[in-house]
């Protein structure tokens, strides 16, 4: 769903297509991306159009920046320790 909204808006309707699930189970998935701030729906009419809210997926990625800024710095130093030690 969100690699598809990624590309743009779409309704309900649209989005479920693809799945093999009834409307309700589906609406479960968009209730919770929606109180998760990952996504909005608005309606109009009698239908429902979802667009991707970018400034949470901001936020997203700079968590991931943080926590890839960690493990890398993990990882050379595991690297240096293993090549410090690898003669003995």
């Amino acid at each position: 769903m969100l690699a598809r909204l990624g590309g743009g808006p779409a309704s309900i309707s649209d989005l479920a297509r693809p799945f093999d699930m009834a409307l309700p189970s589906f609406m479960k998935h968009i209730h919770f991306l929606e109180g998760s701030g990952l996504i909005r729906t608005r309606k109009h009419g009698r239908v429902r159009t979802c667009a991707i809210e970018k400034a949470q997926f901001s936020v997203v990625d700079a968590w991931l920046a943080a926590q890839r800024a960690v493990w890398e710095g993990r990882a050379d130093r595991l690297e240096q320790f293993v090549t410090e030690n690898e003669e003995e």
